[in-house]
């Protein structure tokens, strides 16, 4: 009776779940879509080896969950590699790079890449260095453009200040 029950109950809280989740699921795919990919993979990866081990239903649907957050994990990771690679050429091409030498990133598990180049270089009237540059990313086949300022802190390091 017990396991008629549990067959029961599983596919309605199942159920429930992606029906309640469809509305963040939908806003979290257009911002994140790698996180939300990682965590469907994820969650049949855990539903199957579990299931596959004849583990009990309820066992089922933890792995699946486990798997899911594992998955949205790692797929959100990847999205913050590609931010990291960009910040890393904005401070490579702040401190090293002459004025109209870009520095690049490319992320070849995203596909995603982009450059920073210094514009201008000056000082300000306190003694702060500061540098225009031109940034483009380039995302799903699509670039954008921007223009900043940077400017060097006491502490070394580059904000970007507009």
């Amino acid at each position: 009776m017990r396991h008629a029950y549990i067959h029961r109950v599983v596919p309605i809280v199942l159920l429930a779940f992606a029906v309640s989740s469809c509305a963040t699921m939908q806003q979290t795919y257009k911002e994140n879509p790698k996180a939300v990919l990682g965590g469907v993979l994820g969650a049949g990866a855990g539903a199957g080896i579990a299931a596959a081990a004849g583990a009990s239903p309820g066992l089922i649907v933890m792995s699946a969950v486990g798997g899911a957050l594992v998955g949205g994990l790692v797929g959100k990771q990847l999205d913050n590699r590609d931010k990291q690679m960009a910040k890393d050429a904005a401070a490579r091409a702040f401190e090293q790079n002459r004025t109209g030498q870009e520095s690049v990133w490319n992320n070849p598990e995203s596909g995603n890449s982009g450059s920073v180049t210094p514009t201008k270089t000056y000082q300000l009237a306190n003694g702060e260095y500061c540098r225009e540059y031109h940034q483009k990313i380039t995302v799903g086949g699509q670039t954008e453009t921007s223009y900043g300022t940077a400017c060097r802190q006491a502490d070394g390091t580059w904000k970007v200040q507009s």
